[in-house]
């Protein structure tokens, strides 16, 4: 993955959003999660606010990096809008993923595995 292309750019911005959504559920569960300390639950209170947060961020640069990605490659608004809906679940952003690194192996001329790599 590089930084240079607007496929580039999206495939790194879905990696670091699901990993955000990943800490974000890790983080709820120590805030509502029973039978926890009252420790953990302050713990997990502070981890939300913070996570949130970042998560709240890189999701908004993820959109953006779609957009991106939808002008530039001239993409069809379904597309699009698939690689905007695969933020809402958490890890949709790996599956999603799959396709683009596929995408990008085209371009390059490059043969894509049916597997996940």
């Amino acid at each position: 993955m590089n930084f240079q292309s607007a496929l580039g750019r999206l495939r790194i911005m879905g990696l670091l959003e699901g990993i955000s959504w990943a800490f974000l559920l890790t983080s709820m569960f120590l805030k509502y999660g029973p039978g926890l300390s009252d420790d953990l639950h302050a713990l997990g209170k502070l981890a939300v606010t913070i996570v949130g947060s970042i998560h709240g961020g890189l999701f908004v640069i993820y959109v953006v990096a779609v957009a991106n990605a939808w002008i530039v490659r001239r993409w069809p608004f379904s597309r699009a809008f698939l690689a905007a809906l695969a933020s809402i679940p958490p890890f949709g952003t790996f599956l999603f993923d799959v396709s683009l690194k596929r995408e990008q192996l085209l371009e390059s001329g490059g043969t894509p595995s049916r597997r996940f790599e």
